[in-house]
């Protein structure tokens, strides 16, 4: 009996055990700063990543840096991190190597992609159906995949050791990510609302948990 009841636990701590919800339409609102408040994302990669897109809106008016998406391994901290430095900068980081690209925007509603391919080390960074110059990190890594993704605070280990002086006071929505790079004419039609499919994470499928102070509202972008 005691090894059914721990087959069965097992069982529910595996990614297919939580269910995938549409958040068409949704967004993650974290209201105020905190050092508890975040989302799990649960993904189904099952390999390490060779490259990798992600596309989300965030919105917000901190005028200090916040996470925007934070993905550990157990091995390295920040293997994938979108990070907002200060006004007009963003740092993007591949195992634990970041870079900076600089962008002269508003708080407004941003629909942001970031791209990477471990062949060249090209990362991308494209607001708004707009790119922003290419650059390069980790050419030739291996992202791994058994990881911990998090919305709202940067991880410091894996899964934790928050800093609310890091967390996201804003919004959050339509993350998806791929495990290759869209092409230009895609990343522009995602910024138009198609999806392409995402095979990492589905905005329109998304399992995950909620932590501290989070709320689904319907978002404000359109």
């Amino acid at each position: 009996m005691e090894k059914l009841l721990l087959c069965f636990l097992a069982f529910l701590s595996l990614p297919s055990a939580f269910s995938a919800i549409d958040m068409s339409k949704k967004a993650f609102v974290f209201p105020k700063e905190s050092d508890d408040s975040f989302v799990r994302l649960i993904s189904q990669q099952k390999q390490p990543l060779k490259a990798f897109t992600v596309c989300l809106y965030v919105y917000s008016d901190l005028p200090r840096g916040y996470s925007i998406f934070s993905y550990n391994t157990r091995t390295q901290d920040n293997e994938i991190l979108l990070f907002k430095e200060k006004t007009g900068e963003y740092s993007i980081s591949v195992g634990g190597t970041d870079i900076l690209f600089k962008y002269p925007g508003n708080s407004a509603p941003l629909h942001m992609c970031i791209t990477w391919e471990s062949v060249s080390g090209i990362v991308e960074l494209w607001v708004d159906g707009k790119p922003m110059v290419r650059k390069s990190l980790k050419r030739g890594y291996s992202v791994g995949w058994e990881a911990n993704i998090v919305l709202g605070q940067e991880q410091d280990s894996f899964g934790g050791n928050f800093n609310k002086e890091q967390c996201l006071v804003g919004e959050i929505g339509d993350v998806n990510m791929w495990d290759f790079v869209l092409s230009p004419g895609e990343i522009r039609s995602v910024y138009s609302g198609e999806s392409f499919s995402p095979n990492v994470l589905s905005w329109r499928a998304l399992a995950y948990e909620m932590y501290g102070e989070v709320f689904t509202k319907p978002r404000l972008w359109p």
